[in-house]
């Protein structure tokens, strides 16, 4: 297959084997049966529909990673139980395979590919290239032969301003003019009278509005030849292009041709398009020194979710920002969105810039290089950078995809129908009464028995509710770690009769106790229980397979990937860890500062209280100066000095290990 036939979606290959045609041949027997050659393969489920798209090397290969489970991807395991057959195409080479793919998953949509979330259209700024006399356009259809798009524009009021504003520096006519479609549809029916055509419609036609005000080059009334027409329709494709330096350039010449041949007037309006295009780079943000021409892609990832953002730089300035939800988000890797969504608006943009930067190394750079610079027709290539003004702004455009998703759940009300779907699922995998409205998790943090602590975190409704997150310090005395003994502990405090009465915890028992762990540690928690006589629905999340144990069944309950309930459940979990961490952390950091007083001569537990009252905190004490510590009251000069070389010794020896 060539690269013009790849460039559309052929009919699927007939000769890839169906289930009907293998009678109880398996998937993975049909897989050992595809070729070894480059192509696409469409993975379908039970109503034929495509639910998966990808490229391949080797397709035999590629796709026996699916079939053996051999693709790490969490995806995977839950795609393939939906798979029923699967169709391939064959095509000559790598990059014809990655054309193709773009171009079938634009046809099917398929589920468990990355998307645009809402798969709206999006603007663009079109140039009817192919007529005669071309007019720019806003418009949203899908890209005809013969019209070069510019976007897209994810902001439609931004795109039609610029075409107002560019309409006023360089004077072209405007798609949606009734003149201008009439001398269209003429010259369509007369290619013979092109050559001469302002002549002709000079005589046939009549100026519209726009012609009158200057916006307009006269077409219409044949004001102007198709030579001089064309000078126009390249100085706004330059410009499109974010290369206003040369329109500029090639406007001040005519300014000044005008003004040596006395045409004063012209000359006025050229200078008048001047100063419209310079006020238009003021409002752009110089970022680069230099006349550099590159795309800044930043993508911010909720679990199911997530945004990108498009810095489009040319001529060192910042001159669109694009933002675009997307169907996937941390159900997939980086490598797999960032490709994804490359695939997806490259293949529909023209405006395609030298370097196209990402926050991740790509497998297939190289691959979309080459086929970004095809499409460019000068080379492009996908880099990562690691630093300076790049990275910089990358980061930007990071922080502006989360802005963007943000915005989206809030309108939407995406984060609440998500919480919503996310507490029924936990109530019918965990078989409540009732939606778990207050769910309570527990975790330890030990260090071999030492500084032993417990966190409880609470979320409300769906929500982290940090008012009621509590703090335990273990009070068991261990030689060794102990998570059984340490749960159970925490449990009996916090529901013990003295707490379960204290309006601080809340006078009713949790709809759902999560305990961080597998089943040794629900049982250690359901005994706890047992013996204070409550019945409270109780379930552990081990870490490992993300598996959620229960009371009533040996077998964990898998909870599907990418469902809120997973998500929910793993953000409780999580949460609880953070808070139990940070504590056994600050205690830790607490004795060991503290004990290094206790080495230094003439600081006995008097000194040492005066001292740390004073501060208020190790960290203050260590970032004191020798005055400082010596106008504590008690505090001799010698002893401060002391007192302050311990702590330099100290950092030194934390800085050493």
């Amino acid at each position: 297959m060539s690269s013009r036939d790849s460039a559309r979606v052929p009919d699927l290959d007939a000769s890839a084997p169906r289930p009907e045609e293998e009678g109880l041949a398996s998937i993975a027997e049909q897989v050992a049966r595809v070729p070894t050659e480059p192509g696409c393969y469409l993975w379908k489920d039970a109503a034929g529909e495509v639910i998966y798209v990808g490229k391949a090397k080797n397709l035999r290969s590629r796709m026996r990673q699916y079939v053996t489970l051999q693709d790490d991807r969490d995806k995977i395991p839950l795609m393939m139980q939906v798979v029923r057959s699967f169709d391939y195409v064959v095509v000559g080479s790598e990059h014809e395979a990655l054309v193709l793919e773009r171009n079938l998953i634009e046809q099917y949509h398929p589920y468990f590919n990355v998307d645009y979330k809402d798969d709206k259209s999006y603007p663009f700024i079109a140039i009817t290239e192919s007529d005669a006399y071309p007019a720019i356009k806003y418009t949203r259809e899908k890209h005809r032969k013969g019209t070069r798009y510019f976007g897209p524009y994810t902001d439609a009021k931004a795109a039609r301003e610029t075409i107002a504003q560019l309409r006023k520096a360089v004077p072209i006519c405007i798609g949606t003019c009734a003149e201008w479609k009439r001398a269209k549809r003429y010259l369509d029916s007369h290619p013979d009278e092109v050559p001469v055509a302002n002549l002709v419609l000079a005589e046939r036609g009549r100026p519209c509005f726009d012609s009158h005000v200057g916006r307009g080059p006269g077409v219409c009334c044949g004001a102007i030849t198709t030579a001089d027409y064309g000078r126009n329709v390249r100085q706004v494709e330059q410009f499109l292009e974010g290369r206003r330096s040369a329109i500029i350039g090639d406007l001040r010449e005519q300014m000044a041709e005008a003004a040596a041949e006395l045409e004063f007037e012209r000359a006025g309006r050229i200078k008048h398009r001047i100063e419209v295009l310079e006020g238009l780079d003021d409002r752009q943000q110089v970022v680069f020194s230099s006349d550099v021409s590159l795309d800044l892609v930043g993508f911010y990832r909720e679990e199911t979710i997530s945004a990108a953002c498009v810095f489009v730089v040319r001529e060192g300035r910042v001159i669109r920002s694009s933002e675009f939800v997307l169907n996937k988000g941390a159900d997939v890797s980086e490598v797999e969105l960032t490709e994804g969504f490359l695939k997806r608006y490259y293949g529909e943009t023209a405006d395609i810039g030298a370097e196209v930067c990402v926050a991740t190394d790509l497998p297939d750079a190289q691959l979309l290089s080459e086929w970004l610079t095809e499409r460019r027709g000068r080379i492009c290539r996908v880099h990562r950078p690691q630093r300076g003004e790049k990275r910089h702004l990358l980061d930007m455009a990071e922080a502006n995809a989360r802005h963007a998703l943000n915005r989206y759940m809030v309108r939407t009300g995406y984060a609440d129908d998500r919480t919503n779907q996310a507490l029924l699922q936990l109530e019918s995998a965990l078989a409540l009464d009732a939606p778990p409205l207050r769910i309570e998790c527990f975790d330890i943090s030990t260090l071999h028995g030492a500084f032993t602590v417990a966190s409880m975190v609470v979320f409300t409704n769906g929500r982290p509710d940090k008012g009621q997150y509590r703090k335990f310090k273990i009070r068991t005395e261990l030689d060794e770690a102990n998570d059984f003994v340490s749960m159970q502990e925490v449990l009996g405090r916090r529901y013990g009769q003295k707490n379960m009465a204290d309006e601080r915890f809340a006078a009713a028992p949790p709809d759902l106790l999560v305990v961080d762990g597998g089943k040794p540690q629900l049982t250690a928690a359901m005994e706890q229980l047992a013996e204070l006589g409550l019945d409270i629905p109780v379930c552990g999340l081990a870490k490992s397979d993300e598996e959620v144990f229960v009371p009533w069944d040996d077998t964990p309950v898998v909870l599907p990937s990418g469902s809120p309930s997973l998500y929910l459940i793993k953000q409780v979990r999580d949460e609880s860890h953070r808070f139990a961490i940070t504590f056994h952390r600050e205690l830790r950091t607490k004795a060991q500062g503290v004990s290094v007083l206790d080495e230094v001569e003439g600081v006995g537990p008097k000194r040492k209280r005066a001292i740390m009252r004073q501060f208020g905190s190790f960290k203050r004490l260590r970032a004191a100066s020798v005055e400082e510590i010596a106008a504590v009251k008690g505090v001799p000069q010698q002893v401060a000095e002391d007192v302050w070389r311990t702590l330099r010794a100290w950092e030194h020896e934390r800085e050493d290990q």
